[in-house]
Protein backbone atom coordinates (compact mmCIF):
# COMPACT_ATOMS: atom_id res chain seq x y z
CA UNK A 1 0.00 0.00 0.00
CA UNK A 2 1.23 3.51 -0.72
CA UNK A 3 2.72 5.06 2.18
CA UNK A 4 1.31 8.62 1.64
CA UNK A 5 -1.78 9.20 -0.23
CA UNK A 6 -2.37 12.69 -1.56
CA UNK A 7 -5.97 13.67 -1.91
CA UNK A 8 -7.54 17.69 -2.23
CA UNK A 9 -4.30 18.60 -0.79
CA UNK A 10 -4.24 16.15 2.25
CA UNK A 11 -1.62 13.90 3.04
CA UNK A 12 -3.05 10.84 4.85
CA UNK A 13 -0.28 8.64 6.13
CA UNK A 14 -1.06 4.95 6.34
CA UNK A 15 2.49 3.42 7.63
CA UNK A 16 1.96 1.68 10.58
CA UNK A 17 -1.28 2.58 10.87
CA UNK A 18 -3.66 -0.71 9.76
CA UNK A 19 -3.34 -3.39 12.39
CA UNK A 20 -3.09 -6.66 9.65
CA UNK A 21 -4.61 -10.30 10.08
CA UNK A 22 -4.29 -13.11 7.64
CA UNK A 23 -6.94 -14.66 5.43
CA UNK A 24 -8.81 -16.08 8.38
CA UNK A 25 -12.11 -14.99 9.73
CA UNK A 26 -12.17 -12.93 12.71
CA UNK A 27 -12.10 -13.65 15.94
CA UNK A 28 -15.40 -14.00 17.13
CA UNK A 29 -14.97 -11.48 20.41
CA UNK A 30 -13.85 -8.97 17.78
CA UNK A 31 -10.89 -8.45 20.77
CA UNK A 32 -8.02 -6.94 18.13
CA UNK A 33 -10.25 -5.31 15.77
CA UNK A 34 -7.68 -5.38 12.38
CA UNK A 35 -9.05 -3.82 10.19
CA UNK A 36 -6.30 -4.98 7.34
CA UNK A 37 -5.17 -8.26 5.45
CA UNK A 38 -1.48 -9.04 4.90
CA UNK A 39 -1.57 -10.74 0.85
CA UNK A 40 0.49 -13.37 -0.08
CA UNK A 41 3.07 -10.43 -1.14
CA UNK A 42 3.46 -9.19 2.00
CA UNK A 43 1.64 -6.26 1.11
CA UNK A 44 -1.30 -4.95 3.27
CA UNK A 45 -5.12 -4.08 1.98
CA UNK A 46 -7.70 -2.67 3.91
CA UNK A 47 -10.76 -5.16 4.81
CA UNK A 48 -13.10 -2.15 3.69
CA UNK A 49 -12.95 -0.17 0.80
CA UNK A 50 -15.22 2.18 -1.44
CA UNK A 51 -16.41 1.28 -4.86
CA UNK A 52 -16.64 3.74 -7.12
CA UNK A 53 -18.93 2.13 -9.65
CA UNK A 54 -21.80 3.80 -10.72
CA UNK A 55 -20.79 7.18 -9.77
CA UNK A 56 -20.01 10.16 -12.34
CA UNK A 57 -16.74 12.39 -12.06
CA UNK A 58 -18.43 15.29 -10.26
CA UNK A 59 -19.95 12.86 -7.58
CA UNK A 60 -16.75 10.19 -7.60
CA UNK A 61 -14.70 13.11 -6.29
CA UNK A 62 -17.27 14.38 -4.17
CA UNK A 63 -18.18 10.71 -2.90
CA UNK A 64 -14.32 9.77 -2.73
CA UNK A 65 -13.03 12.94 -0.41
CA UNK A 66 -15.98 11.77 2.00
CA UNK A 67 -14.97 8.26 2.41
CA UNK A 68 -11.36 9.44 2.66
CA UNK A 69 -12.19 12.11 5.74
CA UNK A 70 -14.31 8.83 7.32
CA UNK A 71 -11.28 6.79 7.39
CA UNK A 72 -11.57 4.79 3.87
CA UNK A 73 -7.98 3.89 2.94
CA UNK A 74 -9.43 1.48 -0.11
CA UNK A 75 -10.69 3.54 -3.27
CA UNK A 76 -11.84 0.82 -6.11
CA UNK A 77 -12.03 2.29 -9.36
CA UNK A 78 -11.62 0.43 -13.11
CA UNK A 79 -11.62 2.01 -16.59
CA UNK A 80 -14.90 0.85 -16.89
CA UNK A 81 -16.70 3.70 -14.74
CA UNK A 82 -14.99 6.26 -16.79
CA UNK A 83 -14.53 8.18 -13.28
CA UNK A 84 -10.51 7.94 -13.18
CA UNK A 85 -10.33 11.71 -12.75
CA UNK A 86 -9.69 11.97 -8.79
CA UNK A 87 -6.32 12.37 -7.64
CA UNK A 88 -6.62 9.28 -4.97
CA UNK A 89 -7.35 6.02 -5.96
CA UNK A 90 -5.20 2.81 -5.14
CA UNK A 91 -7.11 -0.26 -6.99
CA UNK A 92 -8.14 0.11 -10.82
CA UNK A 93 -8.68 -2.94 -13.76
CA UNK A 94 -7.39 -3.59 -16.74
CA UNK A 95 -10.52 -3.50 -18.95
CA UNK A 96 -11.59 -6.05 -21.52
CA UNK A 97 -10.50 -3.93 -24.93
CA UNK A 98 -6.67 -3.93 -23.68
CA UNK A 99 -6.37 -8.21 -22.97
CA UNK A 100 -4.00 -7.91 -26.04
CA UNK A 101 -0.46 -7.93 -24.16
CA UNK A 102 1.32 -4.82 -26.34
CA UNK A 103 -2.20 -3.14 -25.40
CA UNK A 104 -1.78 -3.11 -21.39
CA UNK A 105 1.45 -1.34 -20.69
CA UNK A 106 -0.48 1.89 -22.55
CA UNK A 107 -3.87 0.93 -20.23
CA UNK A 108 -2.25 1.07 -17.06
CA UNK A 109 -0.23 4.08 -18.10
CA UNK A 110 -3.20 5.89 -19.45
CA UNK A 111 -4.72 5.52 -15.76
CA UNK A 112 -1.75 6.69 -13.89
CA UNK A 113 -2.17 9.59 -15.69
CA UNK A 114 -5.57 10.13 -14.92
CA UNK A 115 -5.09 9.32 -11.60
CA UNK A 116 -1.99 11.51 -11.44
CA UNK A 117 -0.02 8.28 -9.99
CA UNK A 118 3.47 7.39 -10.16
CA UNK A 119 2.46 3.43 -9.52
CA UNK A 120 -0.74 1.58 -8.59
CA UNK A 121 -1.18 -0.67 -5.42
CA UNK A 122 -3.55 -3.31 -7.43
CA UNK A 123 -4.56 -3.61 -10.69
CA UNK A 124 -6.93 -6.26 -11.40
CA UNK A 125 -7.69 -8.24 -14.96
CA UNK A 126 -11.33 -6.91 -15.24
CA UNK A 127 -12.84 -10.41 -16.42
CA UNK A 128 -11.04 -13.48 -18.06
CA UNK A 129 -13.09 -12.76 -21.31
CA UNK A 130 -10.95 -10.18 -23.77
CA UNK A 131 -13.41 -7.62 -26.76
CA UNK A 132 -12.47 -6.69 -29.59
CA UNK A 133 -9.57 -3.98 -28.95
CA UNK A 134 -10.35 -0.34 -30.08
CA UNK A 135 -13.40 1.56 -30.17
CA UNK A 136 -16.07 0.73 -27.73
CA UNK A 137 -15.85 -0.55 -24.14
CA UNK A 138 -18.37 -3.30 -25.31
CA UNK A 139 -17.37 -3.65 -29.11
CA UNK A 140 -20.80 -5.14 -31.14
CA UNK A 141 -21.00 -6.54 -34.51
CA UNK A 142 -23.88 -5.12 -37.08
CA UNK A 143 -26.53 -7.81 -35.34
CA UNK A 144 -25.83 -6.37 -31.24
CA UNK A 145 -23.27 -9.36 -30.66
CA UNK A 146 -20.31 -8.69 -28.36
CA UNK A 147 -16.91 -8.92 -31.04
CA UNK A 148 -14.58 -11.17 -28.40
CA UNK A 149 -10.78 -11.25 -28.84
CA UNK A 150 -8.79 -14.30 -29.56
CA UNK A 151 -6.45 -13.29 -26.59
CA UNK A 152 -5.95 -15.78 -24.24
CA UNK A 153 -6.04 -14.59 -20.40
CA UNK A 154 -2.84 -16.48 -19.67
CA UNK A 155 -1.16 -14.23 -22.19
CA UNK A 156 -2.81 -11.39 -20.51
CA UNK A 157 -1.60 -12.56 -17.33
CA UNK A 158 2.37 -12.95 -18.18
CA UNK A 159 2.08 -9.28 -19.74
CA UNK A 160 0.96 -8.05 -16.24
CA UNK A 161 3.79 -9.42 -14.40
CA UNK A 162 5.94 -7.32 -16.47
CA UNK A 163 4.10 -4.36 -14.88
CA UNK A 164 4.85 -5.59 -11.65
CA UNK A 165 8.43 -5.66 -12.38
CA UNK A 166 8.15 -2.23 -14.67
CA UNK A 167 7.46 -0.86 -10.95
CA UNK A 168 4.32 0.67 -11.94
CA UNK A 169 1.95 -1.77 -10.01
CA UNK A 170 2.75 -3.59 -6.77
CA UNK A 171 0.63 -6.50 -7.38
CA UNK A 172 -1.57 -7.64 -9.80
CA UNK A 173 -4.96 -9.90 -9.08
CA UNK A 174 -8.17 -11.19 -10.74
CA UNK A 175 -11.62 -10.14 -10.65
CA UNK A 176 -14.31 -12.46 -12.04
CA UNK A 177 -12.66 -15.41 -12.29
CA UNK A 178 -13.62 -18.85 -11.39
CA UNK A 179 -11.69 -21.87 -10.34
CA UNK A 180 -10.48 -22.96 -13.59
CA UNK A 181 -9.54 -20.24 -14.31
CA UNK A 182 -7.50 -19.52 -11.57
CA UNK A 183 -5.95 -22.59 -12.15
CA UNK A 184 -5.10 -21.82 -15.46
CA UNK A 185 -3.26 -18.64 -14.53
CA UNK A 186 -1.49 -20.31 -11.03
CA UNK A 187 0.07 -22.83 -13.64
CA UNK A 188 1.84 -20.31 -15.52
CA UNK A 189 2.51 -17.43 -13.43
CA UNK A 190 5.47 -16.28 -11.92
CA UNK A 191 3.81 -13.68 -9.87
CA UNK A 192 0.55 -15.20 -8.11
CA UNK A 193 -2.64 -13.38 -8.00
CA UNK A 194 -2.88 -11.51 -4.73
CA UNK A 195 -6.68 -11.39 -4.76
CA UNK A 196 -9.98 -12.85 -6.83
CA UNK A 197 -12.65 -9.54 -6.45
CA UNK A 198 -16.28 -11.52 -7.18
CA UNK A 199 -19.49 -10.71 -6.75
CA UNK A 200 -20.62 -11.69 -3.14
CA UNK A 201 -23.48 -11.76 -0.50
CA UNK A 202 -25.77 -14.00 1.60
CA UNK A 203 -27.47 -14.49 -1.41
CA UNK A 204 -23.96 -15.35 -3.55
CA UNK A 205 -21.91 -16.75 -0.58
CA UNK A 206 -19.58 -18.22 -2.98
CA UNK A 207 -17.92 -20.82 -0.45
CA UNK A 208 -16.68 -23.27 -2.47
CA UNK A 209 -14.71 -20.30 -4.33
CA UNK A 210 -13.64 -18.73 -1.15
CA UNK A 211 -12.52 -21.95 0.06
CA UNK A 212 -10.46 -22.77 -2.83
CA UNK A 213 -8.62 -19.14 -3.30
CA UNK A 214 -8.09 -19.05 1.08
CA UNK A 215 -5.68 -22.50 -0.11
CA UNK A 216 -3.91 -20.54 -2.95
CA UNK A 217 -3.92 -17.91 -0.40
CA UNK A 218 -5.61 -15.46 -2.70
CA UNK A 219 -7.54 -13.06 -0.74
CA UNK A 220 -11.75 -12.83 -2.16
CA UNK A 221 -12.61 -9.14 -2.70
CA UNK A 222 -16.54 -9.17 -2.38
CA UNK A 223 -18.10 -6.59 -4.98
CA UNK A 224 -21.86 -5.91 -4.35
CA UNK A 225 -21.82 -7.13 -0.76
CA UNK A 226 -25.32 -5.34 0.06
CA UNK A 227 -26.72 -7.50 -2.96
CA UNK A 228 -26.90 -4.59 -5.61
CA UNK A 229 -29.03 -3.93 -8.13
CA UNK A 230 -27.05 -3.95 -11.16
CA UNK A 231 -29.67 -3.90 -14.07
CA UNK A 232 -32.94 -2.25 -14.13
CA UNK A 233 -34.84 -5.70 -14.77
CA UNK A 234 -33.32 -7.00 -11.10
CA UNK A 235 -35.82 -4.95 -9.50
CA UNK A 236 -38.33 -6.67 -9.73
CA UNK A 237 -36.35 -9.26 -7.29
CA UNK A 238 -36.42 -9.23 -3.76
CA UNK A 239 -33.44 -7.23 -1.99
CA UNK A 240 -31.02 -8.80 0.30
CA UNK A 241 -31.11 -5.66 2.41
CA UNK A 242 -35.05 -6.19 2.53
CA UNK A 243 -34.57 -10.03 3.60
CA UNK A 244 -36.52 -10.75 7.14
CA UNK A 245 -33.33 -12.26 8.64
CA UNK A 246 -31.26 -9.40 7.44
CA UNK A 247 -33.98 -7.12 9.20
CA UNK A 248 -33.99 -8.67 12.45
CA UNK A 249 -30.12 -8.51 13.07
CA UNK A 250 -30.75 -4.91 11.84
CA UNK A 251 -32.91 -4.56 15.09
CA UNK A 252 -30.79 -6.85 17.27
CA UNK A 253 -27.37 -5.10 16.92
CA UNK A 254 -29.01 -1.45 16.34
CA UNK A 255 -27.22 -1.31 13.09
CA UNK A 256 -28.44 -0.77 9.56
CA UNK A 257 -28.43 -3.79 6.95
CA UNK A 258 -25.72 -2.66 5.23
CA UNK A 259 -23.72 -2.69 8.32
CA UNK A 260 -25.02 -6.23 8.65
CA UNK A 261 -23.81 -7.60 5.48
CA UNK A 262 -20.94 -5.50 5.21
CA UNK A 263 -19.55 -7.02 9.10
CA UNK A 264 -20.48 -10.83 7.79
CA UNK A 265 -18.14 -10.79 5.21
CA UNK A 266 -15.40 -9.20 7.24
CA UNK A 267 -15.83 -11.86 9.91
CA UNK A 268 -16.22 -14.41 6.97
CA UNK A 269 -12.26 -13.18 6.09
CA UNK A 270 -13.05 -11.59 3.18
CA UNK A 271 -12.60 -7.56 2.03
CA UNK A 272 -16.02 -5.64 1.38
CA UNK A 273 -15.89 -2.60 -1.57
CA UNK A 274 -19.71 -1.45 -0.62
CA UNK A 275 -21.28 1.55 -2.69
CA UNK A 276 -22.76 4.02 -0.87
CA UNK A 277 -25.15 6.92 -2.42
CA UNK A 278 -25.13 9.85 0.17
CA UNK A 279 -22.87 11.27 3.00
CA UNK A 280 -24.69 9.50 5.67
CA UNK A 281 -24.50 6.02 4.20
CA UNK A 282 -20.60 6.17 3.89
CA UNK A 283 -20.20 7.25 7.15
CA UNK A 284 -22.26 4.48 8.21
CA UNK A 285 -20.70 1.72 6.43
CA UNK A 286 -17.50 2.31 8.03
CA UNK A 287 -18.69 1.69 11.60
CA UNK A 288 -18.27 -1.97 11.44
CA UNK A 289 -14.91 -2.61 13.53
CA UNK A 290 -16.51 -2.55 16.85
CA UNK A 291 -18.90 -4.64 17.26
CA UNK A 292 -19.58 -8.27 16.34
CA UNK A 293 -22.40 -10.60 14.53
CA UNK A 294 -22.55 -14.34 16.93
CA UNK A 295 -22.45 -17.37 15.33
CA UNK A 296 -25.86 -18.46 15.06
CA UNK A 297 -25.77 -14.75 13.51
CA UNK A 298 -23.38 -15.93 10.69
CA UNK A 299 -24.92 -19.45 10.22
CA UNK A 300 -28.45 -17.55 9.19
CA UNK A 301 -26.58 -15.35 6.49
CA UNK A 302 -25.12 -18.67 5.31
CA UNK A 303 -28.27 -20.15 4.86
CA UNK A 304 -29.51 -17.13 2.74
CA UNK A 305 -27.22 -18.64 0.08
CA UNK A 306 -29.34 -19.05 -3.46
CA UNK A 307 -26.34 -19.15 -5.78
CA UNK A 308 -28.43 -16.28 -7.27
CA UNK A 309 -26.48 -13.05 -9.05
CA UNK A 310 -27.09 -9.61 -10.02
CA UNK A 311 -24.23 -8.82 -11.81
CA UNK A 312 -23.94 -10.45 -15.22
CA UNK A 313 -21.80 -8.99 -17.85
CA UNK A 314 -21.83 -10.60 -21.52
CA UNK A 315 -21.27 -14.01 -21.29
CA UNK A 316 -19.68 -16.62 -24.04
CA UNK A 317 -16.07 -16.45 -25.62
CA UNK A 318 -12.72 -18.19 -25.88
CA UNK A 319 -10.94 -19.99 -23.55
CA UNK A 320 -13.88 -21.15 -21.44
CA UNK A 321 -15.58 -17.95 -20.07
CA UNK A 322 -18.65 -19.37 -21.81
CA UNK A 323 -21.98 -20.27 -20.01
CA UNK A 324 -19.73 -21.56 -17.41
CA UNK A 325 -17.81 -18.72 -16.22
CA UNK A 326 -19.53 -18.74 -12.91
CA UNK A 327 -19.29 -22.14 -11.75
CA UNK A 328 -16.97 -22.84 -9.62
Amino acid sequence: MNNIFVFVGVSWKLRHTLKTVDMEPLPKDCSENPTAFELNNGMQIPFLGFATAGLCRERATRHVYEAVKVGYRLIDCAYLYQNEGEDLFITSKLWNTFHRPECIEKAICTTLKDLRLKYLDLYLMHWPMGYQEGGDLIPRDACGKVKFSDVDFVDTWQAMEKLVEGGVTKSIGLMNFNKRQIERILDICSIPPVVNQVECHPYLTQAKLKAYCKKQRILLICYCPLGSLAHPHSRRESRVLDHDWVKRLSYKHEKSAAQILIRYQIQRGNGAIPMAATKAEIMRNFDVFDWCLDKKDMEDLDSMNQNKRFVSLVRGGPQGVGRQQFEI
